[in-house]
């Protein structure tokens, strides 16, 4: 049943960047809800958390596809090498304005900074195994097993992100509230600071650069319809993310428990941990935009139970059944979109992905604080329904996109 797995583990080099690549994008998990600690133990507005978490997602949506592309042209490790020691040094500012009492405006330009140099290190990770497992350097040939191999790489990496996201919260929850409220983000910042030199040391499992060509030079990938099929209804998912994250840890400080709010967020991800498994094993018959759209309805009718939630256990049971939609959305979110386009602008394209979530993310708990100081936490879970809705409305624009999708994709699963 795990043979695939089994055959992805004994794959040479496959560990030494897959592991490293956990450690570095720990700080995803970590950073939104740090943020949220240390505002709110600032001046205790979630109004204020929303709105510099808002900032930081825009900046992160506009500055990771801009270096995923420079790292198709340069090369991972020399992008890697550029912009961490950047982001560890804005992030560190940041915190010593917080703790020198600063006005806000400079959180904000501090935070602004350290995000411009934010990269995708999970579309780096998802790149190498695209790299290794493709019997040609090509998204579109390879026989179905191949494939087969590609989607349980994807899952794996689903499974590692959610690994990422269960114990992330609770660590950095478990360092603000009972070491000082900065402490979570500096425990990211070392992950980041361990993780990333460790995974850009891997130079066999490195994929080649590709310099800009000046004949035939490929255009700009968010032109790719195919791919804005799948980062607009993704850009409001992330606004779900977002919404979700601010309105549990409202919820828990509602109830008195804000201590919970990390372990709550690890039942979501343990949820969806479950289901990246499970796709990872299933050789699915249907193709990846059918899935993308099947998992897409799923999010949203799991998230009508967060309007009836009155306790802390109501919130974990739905959390956990609400998190079996999203290993599987993102998974099948990357293989419709990497199938769209040459190996040499793969990186980019994965990293537009999840760019898009970020920039909903911004408005969406800029939207959840405003509601949570006028109308409570309760109210709150309003917002992620909302942006789901709103993820659904997004693909009626690219019916016709799905359609060759849905015939393209179902040659090549």
């Amino acid at each position: 049943m795990f043979s695939a797995y089994m055959t992805l583990f004994r794959t040479p080099g496959a560990i030494k960047f897959s592991l490293p690549g956990i450690i570095g994008r720990m700080p995803v998990s970590m950073d939104s809800l740090a943020l949220i600690f240390i505002v709110v133990a600032a001046n205790g507005s979630y109004a204020i958390a929303g709105a510099l978490g808002a900032t930081a997602s825009i900046v992160v949506a506009i500055s990771m596809p801009l270096w995923a592309r420079i790292s198709d042209r340069i090369g991972q490790r020399a992008i890697l090498i550029r912009v961490v020691p950047l982001k560890l040094f804005g992030l560190s500012l940041f915190l010593l304005l917080v703790l020198n009492d600063a006005p806000v405006w400079t959180w904000f330009l501090s935070i602004i900074f350290a995000e411009a140099v934010s990269i995708n290190l999970g579309g780096m990770v998802r790149r190498r195994w695209l790299y290794i497992l493709s019997p040609v350097e090509t998204t579109k040939s390879g026989d179905k097993n191949d494939r087969h191999l590609i989607n349980t790489a994807y899952s794996l990496e689903a499974l590692n992100d959610e690994f990422v996201f269960i114990t992330g919260p609770i660590i950095a929850t478990a360092c603000a509230t009972s070491i000082t409220p900065t402490a979570g983000l500096i425990v990211g910042m070392l992950f980041l600071a361990i993780g990333a030199p460790l995974f850009a040391i891997q130079r066999a499992t490195e994929p080649p650069a590709s310099p800009k060509r000046e004949v035939d030079p490929h255009p700009a990938v968010i032109k790719n319809r195919k791919l804005q099929a799948v980062v607009a209804p993704t850009i409001f998912v992330g606004g779900f993310f977002g919404a979700i994250a601010i309105a549990t840890v409202a919820f828990t400080d509602l109830y008195g428990s804000q201590s919970q709010s990390g372990l709550l967020l690890a039942i979501w991800a343990g949820g969806s941990a479950i289901a990246a498994i499970i796709n990872g094993v299933i050789k699915w018959r249907a193709s990846h935009a059918v899935r993308f759209l099947f998992f897409l309805i799923s999010l949203t009718l799991l998230s009508i139970p967060f309007l009836f939630v009155r306790s802390i256990p109501a919130l974990a049971i739905a959390l956990f059944l609400n998190g079996f939609a999203i290993a599987p959305l993102i998974v099948n979110a990357y293989g419709v979109a990497e199938s769209a386009v040459p190996p040499e602008q793969i990186t980019e394209t994965l990293s537009w992905v999840v760019a898009g979530m970020p920039l909903g993310g911004a408005l969406s708990s800029a939207i959840a604080g405003w509601v949570i100081d006028s109308y409570g936490a309760q109210t709150a879970f309003w917002v992620p329904l909302g942006f789901m809705i709103c993820a659904l409305a997004a693909t009626l624009p690219y019916f016709k996109t799905y359609k060759a999708l849905i015939r393209y994709s179902s040659k090549h699963v």
